[in-house]
């Protein structure tokens, strides 16, 4: 008989009581900020709900915030607590618009969101976090560098009254410097492991089937890839006689290595050799060899030959040396005449055998009975297939749709070789109609794994191995949710399908180790506590309340940077706008492009730097550029062709440049240069929301979209109604509404605005008098 969860905040009968889920959830109220690993499917959401329960009703009025990576997965966590829990719950997403965010915060009790929307409302002081009692962190090995979890934590241990972090995840990564760095960021003091194979969760989990399908490379790929072994030689060679390598059995990884060392010797260098650009053309041929053999290995001719496509078009050195190289052009032409036969990887035989079988004979979708469905019960299969590379995505589709099988194509919403990437309203197509049965097959990149709403699978089909671990648990959880699930993977023999296949399993391995040392699990603990008890012992001065902080304006576009984190952490008042011109703005005459050293060379070789520079010595009479970072040489760009651009932005454009060593140091730079400018008695900043016209015409528009609710088609439309900037505004309300567009209250505010005396001036008058 089933028992369910009873509890006053729990809908009746709806949480079924399983033990390993209330002692999870009971550990994290006993032990404080916790991070729960475990499997998909074995309920983690429901371990967040009892937690989010218990402190919901011990904590009166107070919020549980949920964050997610994805807006699909946040609206699906609203969903899940909105099914369980009694209490308002509503999501927070990019996707709402500001006033309403600021409403569903007020009104809902728990809050699913994505990170970056709570950060930029935070940032912008729409609401708090005091008053949240716990905040769930789902995907929560997302929680390194600048992501925005790391920041909405620290931000969260300072503001609330009530602290309790969880975080979820089905695979927090293998190494123990990552894991350790997701846990000092999340101030998590306790780490629990949940296996498939713990006897408490046996019963409830449904094992994954795992059969690697083996495959031999065919004669013709052999040949490709020889030509491109021997082109790879030739370089490896010549880099191993200048002194570059010490052998030529090197991986990619220890050439990316190579060529950073090389990179930084340039940087540091004021006069670099020759040899050191040569070695990193030569370099970066050789990683285009070895992602070109990779393709051949695993992938088959059709990617391979779209990939040369792309190469052709670069104008680099390095893409010119391999096109004139006998053995690379050799390649290119045996591929070109391989896809041109039809002769295909053998994977992409060995996937439509398997998906044949798997759907019937004649490929369309069957009612079958398989050990895994009772007879009674018959199933309509659906199968994932996943792919590293979109190009291979293309030619998958392509063959099934060939061979009768009924697929979908599902990438993410980036932009390649002009296709358009799919929005997420073409995402949520795709999958209900992948889950109402239109599609058999789903065929992915890795924009599946994890942050969308995929319905259980029967089969998962990995193209080629990938030697992440975390990724190959989340591929592996999208089956076996309701019965046993099954994962092929193809292989091809003796190619980097192999290793990387050995290496995901080492990681996998690592990964349950360490999380299983009490030794490591100790040190994670103490790392923890310590940063959180650094966190609390910051200092918070009382102000008087009329004392104004120094103020910056912020761009929009640079809202998820560490720069704006920092500022807010210095007591500083962070207003974010739509700057036309400029990253940052502390005064009339005064604002700040920012540049990273990166981002300098390459807006330097793609012209947009001297249009940023040009602007800016336009608006502003001071204007300023912090240089950010000490790698700007480390590039493949001359340092004298460097060096000659800071000369030109200092000298043409008459833009004094800072440099600073990274965000937080950049962040220090702008508060002092506020404090500076705002000192003594400063009129209000007016922030540059658009350019200054520059002709007569664009001036008139300017002024007459300055009054109120006029945009730039009503502006147009009143000049050209009127004549003048001069006729519109000496115009009367009845004739304003005379013009298309301009109704009664429009009209209305037009004339309070030219009518109205200058209140402020009055003011300002009368305080110089009582003085």
């Amino acid at each position: 008989m089933t028992t369910y969860i009873k509890h006053p905040l729990i809908k009746k009968d709806s949480i079924e009581s399983r033990l390993y889920q209330q002692v999870l959830a009971g550990d994290v109220l006993k032990n404080g900020n916790t991070m729960v690993v475990a499997p998909t499917a074995l309920g983690k959401t429901i371990v967040a709900i009892l937690v989010a329960a218990d402190r919901l009703q011990k904590v009166k009025n107070s919020k549980v915030l949920v964050l997610s990576p994805s807006k699909p997965l946040a609206i699906q966590h609203e969903a899940s607590f909105k099914e369980f829990l009694t209490l308002p719950c509503s999501s927070i997403t990019g996707a709402v618009k500001t006033d309403e965010r600021v409403k569903r915060w007020e009104e809902s009790r728990i809050i699913s969101a994505t990170p970056q929307t709570v950060e930029s409302d935070l940032l912008n002081g729409r609401y708090d976090l005091s008053s949240v009692s716990l905040i769930v962190f789902d995907e929560c090995h997302h929680g390194v560098g600048s992501y925005s979890y790391v920041y909405l934590a620290s931000r969260y241990v300072k503001e609330s009254n009530y602290n309790l972090i969880l975080g979820l995840t089905a695979s927090p990564g293998s190494d123990k410097a990552k894991i350790k760095e997701v846990c000092e960021n999340l101030y998590i003091q306790n780490v629990v492991v949940k296996t498939e194979n713990d006897r408490d969760v046996k019963p409830y989990f449904n094992p994954v089937e795992i059969d690697w399908v083996r495959v031999k490379m065919s004669a013709e790929l052999e040949k490709i890839n020889d030509s491109l072994e021997k082109a790879l030689k030739i370089r490896l060679k010549t880099l191993k006689n200048m002194g570059i390598l010490k052998t030529i059995s090197v991986t990619k990884v220890d050439i990316l290595k190579t060529r950073g060392r090389i990179q930084g010797e340039i940087a540091r260098s004021t006069a670099p050799k020759k040899e050191l650009f040569q070695a990193i053309s030569i370099l970066s041929a050789v990683i285009n060899i070895q992602h070109a053999q990779e393709l051949v290995e695993t992938q088959g001719v059709h990617p391979f030959n779209k990939y040369i496509a792309r190469l052709r078009k670069k104008k680099t050195k390095a893409s010119r040396s391999l096109m004139n190289d006998p053995n690379f052009s050799r390649a290119v032409r045996l591929a070109h005449n391989a896809e041109k036969n039809g002769w295909e990887h053998p994977k992409l035989r060995a996937l439509a055998e398997i998906l044949k079988k798997e759907l019937g004979s004649d490929g369309q979708t069957t009612l079958q009975t398989t050990r895994y469905a009772d007879k009674k019960d018959k199933k309509t299969s659906k199968i994932i297939v996943f792919t590293q590379f979109r190009d291979t995505l293309e030619m998958i589709h392509e063959k099934l749709e060939r061979e009768g099988i009924k697929s979908a194509k599902f990438f993410g919403q980036g932009t390649k070789d002009g296709e358009k990437g799919l929005t997420q309203k073409e995402q949520k197509e795709i999958i209900k109609a992948f889950r109402m049965g239109e599609y058999d097959v789903l065929i992915s990149t890795s924009v599946a794994e994890e942050g969308i709403d995929i319905p259980a699978v029967d089969l998962v089909v990995l193209y080629e191995p990938v030697p992440s671990e975390v990724r190959m648990i989340q591929r592996r959880g999208r089956t076996g949710r309701k019965r046993t699930g099954r994962v092929k993977v193809l292989i091809t023999n003796g190619t980097r399908d192999e290793a990387y296949y050995w290496s995901s399993v080492r990681k996998e391995d690592n990964m349950k180790n360490q999380l299983i040392n009490p030794d490591v699990l100790k040190e994670l603990n103490e790392s923890a506590v310590a940063r959180m008890d650094n966190e609390k012992k910051v200092k918070v001065i009382d102000r008087p309340k009329d004392e104004k902080l120094p103020l910056v304006y912020a761009d929009s576009r640079e809202g998820n940077s560490k720069v704006i984190r920092y500022l807010s952490q210095m007591e500083m008042d962070v207003k974010i706008h739509s700057m036309a011109v400029a990253d940052y703005q502390v005064s009339d005459e005064v604002a700040i492009e920012r540049k990273t050293a990166k981002d300098f060379v390459s807006s330097m070789i793609d012209k947009r730097l001297f249009k940023q520079a040009r602007a800016l010595s336009e608006e502003f009479k001071r204007p300023l550029m912090i240089l950010e970072g000490d790698d700007l040489y480390s590039g493949m760009v001359n340092p004298n062709a460097i060096r000659g651009t800071i000369a030109s932005i200092a000298l043409d454009f008459g833009i004094s440049i800072i440099p600073t060593r990274d965000a937080q140091d950049t962040a220090a730079m702008i508060k002092r240069i506020a404090i500076r400018e705002q000192s003594g008695e400063k009129s209000n900043i007016q922030i540059r929301t658009d350019k200054k016209p520059v002709s007569l015409w664009e001036q008139q528009l300017f002024i007459v979209e300055s009054l109120p609710t006029i945009g730039p088609v009503n502006a147009k439309n009143l000049l050209e109604h009127f004549g003048s900037v001069e006729k519109v505004f000496n115009a009367s309300e009845s004739e304003l509404m005379e013009v298309e567009g301009i109704g009664k209250i429009t009209a209305q505010n037009i004339r309070k605005v030219v009518e109205s005396e200058y209140l402020y001036f009055k003011k300002e008058i009368k305080e110089k008098k009582l003085l």
